[in-house]
């Protein structure tokens, strides 16, 4: 299985794992000339930029390893592109990361901050 079909079924697997958990989907792979980010969600009244990194197995280290300081910028940078396009400036928002390995969903709530 390439990384992409891994990639895409853990973005399906983590929005399911964020629906059961009470939020609310209201964009995936949302793409500008910054990057992408794979699902922006509602937690009440927070808005939650999400970040998956699925993995078949730890051989290269935790998923969560790869969102880096770079990767941060890059989300952060979306996340305000995101919040201008959808008039939704001035919200509470959170970024979070969805690690999942080998299937096994582990959410880490407020993984970083701007």
């Amino acid at each position: 299985m390439n990384t992409r079909v891994v990639g895409r079924r853990g973005e399906d697997i983590a929005a399911e794992y964020l629906s059961k958990h009470k939020y609310k989907i209201i964009d995936r792979n949302f793409s500008c000339r910054f990057g992408e980010i794979d699902i922006v969600a509602l937690d009440g009244k927070t808005i939650v930029f999400a970040e998956v990194k699925a993995r078949k197995n730890d051989k290269f280290g935790k998923p969560c390893e790869a969102v880096n300081p770079y990767k941060q910028q890059t989300i952060v940078q979306c996340a305000s592109y995101w919040l201008y396009v959808n008039k939704r400036t001035g919200c509470a928002v959170r970024f979070d990361v969805v690690e999942v390995l080998d299937g096994q969903v582990n959410h880490i709530i407020d993984a970083f901050r701007p």
